[in-house]
């Protein structure tokens, strides 16, 4: 009997191996079906953080998101050294045209004159524009990097997030149906 299950036991551990490299394989494959911009975020449902912070150029005063309360509104995620950034503004300026909800632009850890300067060159979608030099309101947003867009709805909730550069195909097919279904909402 002991034999038999000194037998078993070597068995078990030849398959050892293969059994955890089967495992580690599965968790790969699962993890290669996965779409990158769509990270699941705490913050969908619930209640948007709540910030003050100063308005871009700093002469412009404070923005204070409570303000917002009683309106859809888009928050953009981005700074000037961020090249996808670069690749997503054609579709911001396409979303400030077609729609008019407040597109307000958080400026994660960037220098403010860089960014007005980026604007300038590039164009200004943003109906508010948000100094995070120091990147705490990123922060509180869950942010993990840049670009990285929420859409709010009228009572303060964070309704949808996209984590990556915006494509027209997201803005017609994902955003601008959430936005139009949101705007339809009561308060």
């Amino acid at each position: 009997m002991a034999a038999r299950l000194a037998d078993i036991m070597n068995i078990a551990l030849k398959l050892l191996p293969l059994a955890l490299f089967l495992a580690l394989a599965a968790f790969l494959a699962k993890g290669l079906t996965l779409n990158p911009g769509e990270l699941p975020s705490p913050l969908i449902g619930k209640p948007a953080p709540s910030f003050t912070s100063a308005l871009l150029p700093a002469s412009n005063g404070d923005f204070d998101s409570e303000s917002m309360k009683g309106e859809v509104w888009v928050l953009n995620v981005w700074a000037s050294w961020c090249a996808p950034c670069v690749q997503e503004h054609p579709v911001l300026k396409s979303l400030a045209q077609q729609r008019p909800v407040s597109l307000v632009g958080l400026n994660y850890k960037d220098v403010p004159s860089d960014a007005l300067t980026w604007l300038d060159r590039l164009g200004n979608p943003f109906t508010h524009l948000i100094n995070d030099e120091a990147g705490g309101v990123g922060l509180d947003w869950g942010v993990y990097g840049v670009p990285e867009t929420f859409v709010i709805d009228r009572n303060g909730k964070v309704r949808y997030k996209h984590v990556g550069p915006l494509t027209p195909e997201d803005l017609e097919q994902k955003m601008l149906p959430i936005i139009d279904q949101l705007e339809q909402e009561p308060v």
